[in-house]
């Protein structure tokens, strides 16, 4: 699969890594897209976002542009955080090594749905969806075959009703999908991944 120039494509799946330097940035609004070198394609337009070791928001993909480094605009260096064109490109050569004008950088704009810094306790699951709980947990936990098996269930068919009947043969299955769920949002609020920081 080619892109810009012959350029390969690389894919984003579900999750997003940015440095933690950038955390409080993002979560203040001052930071709203990720600039990276390459063609990347998100294969989904919902994300999580990680950044200092743990998951830190839940993110909607809003747009999506791929050119050459010298046609970003001030805007776009802005809203990835930079002061300016020469600060971006010093924080690129950081990550990457050497880039030129001419190499091809994918800008990704987002907007944070829900802040995993704060939670609504009195959620059954946090104000979160049984399948963000899920991939979380898939991410981040030691996890029984069993228990890997009901979650991988549960994100591949997004929805606890199918998981159950796929995985038991029966939809009143499906408490036994919650009880791996809420196990496991335990164990990420215990081991700090999620909640105050």
């Amino acid at each position: 699969m080619e892109a810009l120039g012959g350029e390969r494509k690389k894919f984003l799946g579900r999750h997003l890594m940015v440095k933690g330097k950038y955390v409080d940035l993002i979560l203040s609004g001052k930071k709203t897209a990720t600039i990276r070198k390459g063609y990347w394609v998100p294969k989904y337009k919902e994300i999580i976002l990680h950044g200092g070791g743990r998951p830190f928001a839940v993110a909607e993909i809003t747009e999506v542009k791929h050119k050459k480094l010298k046609e970003l605009t001030p805007n776009e260096v802005r809203a990835d955080g930079f002061e300016s064109l020469a600060e971006l490109k010093e924080a690129l050569r950081g990550a990457y090594g050497d880039i030129s004008d001419e190499d091809t950088i994918t800008v990704i704009s987002f907007k944070i749905k829900k802040k995993l810094t704060e939670l609504d306790v009195k959620d059954p699951y946090m104000g979160l969806k049984p399948t963000e709980v899920a991939r979380l947990a898939l991410r981040y936990l030691d996890l029984s075959e069993e228990e890997r098996k009901i979650l991988k269930t549960l994100v591949d068919t997004g929805s606890l009703r199918e998981a159950a009947i796929r995985l038991f043969g029966d939809i009143g299955a499906r408490w036994r999908i919650r009880k791996v769920l809420k196990r496991s949002l335990a164990e990420l609020v215990k081991r700090g991944y999620i909640g105050p920081r």
